[in-house]
């Protein structure tokens, strides 16, 4: 199963869903982010913004969970830190 984060406000994890992987496969069996960020849209029926991630973080480092945040220059999920 591929699994999807919804950013939303100053990037800020607000929700993270799963999509069957055979949706997000292209027809050379590749898997493709943006298919499965139509797919979601289209679900929805908004116009979200979406990253991929994954358990293992071979996808953004980390595993993306609400309260975390995506950081366009490191392309990765941080989480949010216990103290100040």
């Amino acid at each position: 199963m591929a699994h999807f984060a919804k950013l939303g406000t100053g990037n800020l994890i607000e929700q993270v869903v799963v999509v069957d992987n055979a949706t997000i496969l292209d027809g050379n069996g590749n898997e493709q982010e943006h298919l499965g960020v139509t797919f979601l849209n289209n679900l929805y029926g908004k116009r979200d913004l979406w990253k991929q991630t994954s358990y293992n973080g071979t996808i953004r480092k980390n595993f993306a969970s609400v309260g975390y945040v995506y950081d366009e220059i490191k392309d990765a999920f941080i989480p949010p830190k216990p103290y100040n």
